[in-house]
């Protein structure tokens, strides 16, 4: 919104002039002091303390709580990790993963600074879906460009969290036909290979329609009413394999995936946001297309969320399973054309 100076050559606006003096100001003062006296004492007796000392540990809780979060971000700066580095040529076959700290994580935006949490948990879980579908197609100027996102039921989650705290790092294709080689059905698709790497962090708050009380000092792991914990947080780093060859733990991520599980215990979703790298230029291009997001997080679900129940004509096939256990477990038996064959496969 445009600011309009109420001015020109002949006539200026002219606002009255407001004293505040101390006076006002000390009145003020005691006004609100005493609005919160009586909730003030009664929380004193409760704890069994003056109200000099309640508002003495108040400050104390506020200042460990800051020290707390400033000690998260500073460790989250730094537990910015990877389980694998790759040690061989371009040819995914002969790759070898070895664990290794990545320093190229962001710190995650919190959820809360993108939805109203405390409004929207008596909301169900569709709403929420639709709503953080409609939010992200409002972005980039209502184009979308730049974002993808998803709800995830929570169980299938839990199951693709469990496998990347195994196996936490891959290699996953992206086609890179050319143009000018026709539609001819025997010319070979090239492939790009992005090395992708799962991160996990915090569990966030579980999210409550009051506001939290002040003195109570805040928990990073709370529990819900039938004592669970929430889940942890996760992210999930897309980096072109020849570029973090080059540049490892400095490369670029093209693409993230943040997992979400504010709403993992009270809707039972986890609300999955995806942001691709923007250009350095400001052309307002990407580093990588939104169809090019779209199979990676696609491929992830492919490799990553086992299936329970398998036919006995998928026992004796290559599923994301085995292909993903092979690379981590065996990587000289690893084959990159059976990976592209299943990650191509409908």
């Amino acid at each position: 919104m445009r600011r309009y100076i109420l001015q020109n050559s002949t006539r200026r606006a002219v606002f009255p002039r407001v004293n505040v003096t101390r006076r006002t100001l000390h009145f003020d003062s005691q006004d609100l002091e005493s609005r919160y006296a009586d909730k003030l004492r009664l929380r004193a007796q409760e704890q069994g303390l003056s109200v000099s000392k309640l508002r003495e540990k108040a400050k104390e809780l506020q200042e460990e709580e800051r020290k707390s979060i400033r000690e998260a971000n500073t460790q989250a700066i730094r537990a910015r990790k990877t389980a694998a580095e790759v040690k061989s040529s371009i040819i995914p076959s002969q790759l070898e993963v070895v664990d290794t700290p990545r320093k190229d994580s962001s710190p995650i935006k919190p959820l809360g600074s993108i939805l109203n949490l405390p409004r929207i948990v008596s909301v169900n879980a569709s709403q929420i879906s639709a709503l953080w579908t409609a939010y992200h197609a409002s972005r980039s100027e209502g184009t979308g460009r730049g974002y993808l996102c998803a709800t995830i039921p929570v169980e299938s989650y839990e199951k693709m969290a469990a496998v990347a705290s195994k196996y936490s790092s891959f290699v996953l294709p992206v086609p890179r036909p050319n143009p000018e080689a026709g539609n001819s059905e025997t010319t070979e698709t090239p492939y790009e290979f992005h090395f992708m790497q799962w991160g996990f962090h915090e569990p966030p708050r579980i999210p409550s329609a009051t506001e939290p009380d002040p003195f109570i000092p805040s928990t990073h792991t709370p529990q819900a009413a039938d004592g669970t914990s929430n889940l942890p947080t996760s992210t999930i780093l897309f980096t072109p394999l020849q570029e973090y060859k080059m540049r490892n733990s400095f490369a670029t991520p093209y693409f993230v995936l943040t997992h979400y599980t504010d709403l993992a215990r009270t809707h039972g979703i986890v609300l999955l946001r995806g942001e691709i790298t923007p250009g350095s230029g400001n052309d307002g291009r990407y580093l990588l297309s939104q169809e090019d997001a779209q199979i990676l997080s696609v491929n992830v679900q492919k490799f990553y969320l086992w299936s329970d129940n398998k036919s006995p004509e998928q026992k004796n096939e290559s599923t994301g399973e085995s292909i993903l256990r092979t690379f981590h477990e065996k990587p000289s038996e690893f084959d990159w054309e059976e990976m592209l064959k299943y990650s191509t496969r409908l």
